[in-house]
């Protein structure tokens, strides 16, 4: 995978923006101003591409235990965010998608009602 075919996935969802909020070298994916991935393009330049993405607490074990690609968020709450080694590990191109997702819905149900409605009618 190229970071371009993971910017693309990731910005074609409804209602998310991307950022550069901490510096100018982390990509950063919001929908509705909430985060849900993020990934340093330094580390794609170096080879050593990875995202990381939110999990519900429970998941996020099962699929730390199933995947070594699959490791606590790098500088995230290890609770909530899972580092997912793209490339390199046993996460295929299809898994990281459906991570992805999955980060996306996890955020997306997390949203007050309002800013569901909002999203919705984007």
């Amino acid at each position: 995978m190229h970071i371009e075919q993971l910017r693309d996935f990731c910005i074609a969802k409804k209602g998310v923006t991307e950022h550069f909020p901490f510096d100018d070298v982390t990509l950063v994916f919001k929908v509705m101003h909430k985060m849900f991935a993020l990934s340093g393009l330094e580390k794609w330049e170096k080879g050593e591409e990875s995202i990381n993405l939110k999990c519900d607490p429970e998941k996020a074990l099962e699929l730390r235990g199933e995947y070594e690609g699959v490791n606590p968020g790098f500088h995230m709450s290890k609770k909530h965010w899972n580092t997912v080694t793209i490339n390199t590990s046993d996460v295929s191109d299809k898994m990281v998608f459906e991570l992805i997702n999955n980060s996306y819905d996890l955020v997306v149900s997390g949203l007050t009602k309002k800013a569901q409605k909002e999203l919705e009618n984007l």
